[in-house]
């Protein structure tokens, strides 16, 4: 769910706060396999330097997609656009165009199956996320091809709110679950859907639907009879809606961090929490060390957060590129929010806590506040997207009474107050009151059912789409393997070698990848203050 946004932000599924270091951003990856479309010359030519039309669709070779930060790789990557409509309902209506890019494979002799990635979020840019894809090998013997998700970064129109993005950054002076603060988050979202109005744009078109059907048409634009498929997060989500939606032309599909879409909404995020805290505070209790220097973890945390939630605490840190000190409030879903994120450098996790309960909050309050406060956080996701999947598939079909009834299934301790805006999710009912976009047809929903073959990985320590989401999806996909990658987070491919390994191996052999290296893995050494 990245992703996965930052408080109060909202995005399940998206980029990990800049300021916990060694965490990365979630990335969705598909492969893709290439055919002749005709014969003649343009039959072996290179992925993606012809232009093609499909149906109402059209692939133009051309300049690389913008980018917020340089990425090496596109340097010598083959790229282009795809228009499509922006409206299918109305193939005849306004287009947009979808940024293309093919970074090639590493090998001089690649496999003929390339892979697609899907980006998380929802929102985030799949073309800034080729870093986080080449880290992991993904191109050692296919090409990957990265196409901007509607309405993200790299597309036109890119629906980003900055609006919203620097709210977030002063929201991290007021305290986060104030019901003061949810207005002033709705008004900033409201602000938001009337300048891209103004500007034309069908807000009802920014959803999984148009986008899965918008990959389908980039498969037939490009001339590949045959591709795969990996998705990450919010990316999984899409992935498993694409499988069944346009099965057709794909090999495999992976999904990492997974979200199913019969699930996505508020009531998994606290599902997902529970799991992933627990994973983190049973792997500390395991650890001699960690249990003796803080024994009750868990209970010190749940503690804590009841503490927050009735007297918040106000603090000062000092951020780097920040000359001034920057005021800080924590409350208890402040706390609980910042822990599913924090679950990716899980090693300072239980130092931070004890630290908080000793009166020392500055830890935590330098990671909550740093991420968007960070260069990174303003400008570059795309609420459009976001808020037409959140408004659109989700809250149409869970109730917020839902949502607090998984949370206190959860957290029986937590009150109702807190437990009615759910981690990464806070003021999403309001939000969409104002977003106001129609309701997807209810087979959005559907579990999807499938013999593709496909692998189903979750990260131990995943507090942002539950672990138990991957057993739940592999049970109606006849051909799948489902694994979980110990004491990693959310989007085990971002952090774990091995997760890495796993990934090309199923691409490479989809019957048996190799799944060897998750016998060696070992808890993260927690650090003690010795």
């Amino acid at each position: 769910m990245s992703s996965l946004r930052p408080a109060p932000s909202r995005r399940l599924v998206r980029r990990l706060p800049a300021a916990l270091s060694g965490a990365t951003a979630g990335v969705l990856l598909a492969g893709l396999a290439v055919a002749p479309a005709s014969a003649g010359p343009a039959a072996t030519a290179p992925l993606g330097t012809v232009a093609r039309t499909a149906g109402h669709a059209r692939f133009v070779p051309g300049p690389c997609p913008r980018t917020a930060d340089p990425v090496p790789a596109l340097e010598t990557a083959r790229c282009g656009t795809l228009t499509v409509p922006e409206n299918r309902a109305r193939p005849k209506g306004r287009k947009i165009t979808l940024g293309v890019a093919i970074v090639p494979a590493a090998t001089r002799r690649p496999a003929s199956d390339p892979i697609v990635w899907f980006a998380g979020g929802p929102g985030d840019d799949a073309v800034s996320e080729i870093p986080l894809a080449l880290a992991g090998g993904l191109n050692r013997d296919r090409d990957v091809i990265f196409m901007s998700q509607r309405g993200t970064y790299s597309a036109d129109p890119a629906l980003i709110c900055p609006n919203i993005d620097e709210f977030n950054a002063r929201a991290v002076g007021l305290v986060y679950n104030a019901p003061s603060t949810g207005l002033l988050h709705v008004e900033a979202t409201r602000a938001c859907r009337e300048r891209l109005a103004s500007r034309g744009v069908d807000l009802s078109a920014y959803n999984s639907t148009e986008s899965s059907a918008d990959y389908a048409d980039l498969r037939k634009a490009l001339g590949i009879r045959q591709w795969n498929v990996f998705g990450i997060s919010y990316g999984t989500d899409l992935a498993l809606l694409y499988m069944r939606l346009h099965p057709q032309g794909i090999r495999s599909v992976g999904i990492d961090g997974v979200l199913p879409p019969s699930l996505a909404g508020g009531g998994v995020t606290w599902k997902a929490a529970r799991e992933g805290f627990d994973g983190l505070f049973r792997a500390c209790a395991e650890q001699p060390a960690c249990d003796s220097r803080y024994p009750h973890l868990k209970a010190t945390f749940e503690r804590l957060v009841l503490q927050l939630d009735a007297r918040p605490v106000t603090t000062t840190v000092t951020l780097p590129d920040r000359p001034e000190p920057v005021k800080v409030v924590l409350d208890g879903a402040a706390l609980v929010t910042w822990l599913t994120s924090a679950t990716h450098v899980a090693a300072g996790v239980p130092r931070s806590i004890d630290e908080l309960a000793h009166g020392r909050p500055q830890r935590i309050a330098e990671q909550w506040a740093g991420g968007k406060l960070s260069p990174q956080a303003i400008g570059r996701v795309s609420h459009g997207l976001a808020n037409g999947v959140f408004c659109g598939e989700w809250t149409p079909y869970e109730s917020q009474a839902d949502v607090i009834r998984a949370g206190r299934r959860a957290f029986p301790s937590f009150p109702r107050s807190l437990l009615a805006n759910a981690p990464q999710l806070p003021f999403l009912y309001p939000d969409c009151r104002a977003w106001d976009v129609p309701a997807a047809p209810p087979s959005v929903r559907d579990v999807t059912r499938s013999d593709i073959p496909t692998l189903v990985v979750s990260g131990g320590f995943d507090a942002q789409t539950a672990p138990s989401n991957g057993p739940y999806v592999a049970r109606t996909l006849r051909r799948s393997i489902a694994l979980t990658v110990p004491y990693v987070a959310h989007v085990a491919y971002a952090e774990s070698p091995c997760a890495q390994t796993i990934t090309t191996s199923f691409f490479d052999t989809p019957a048996s990848p190799g799944t060897r290296c998750l016998a060696g893995l070992k808890p993260p050494t927690f650090d003690t203050g010795t």
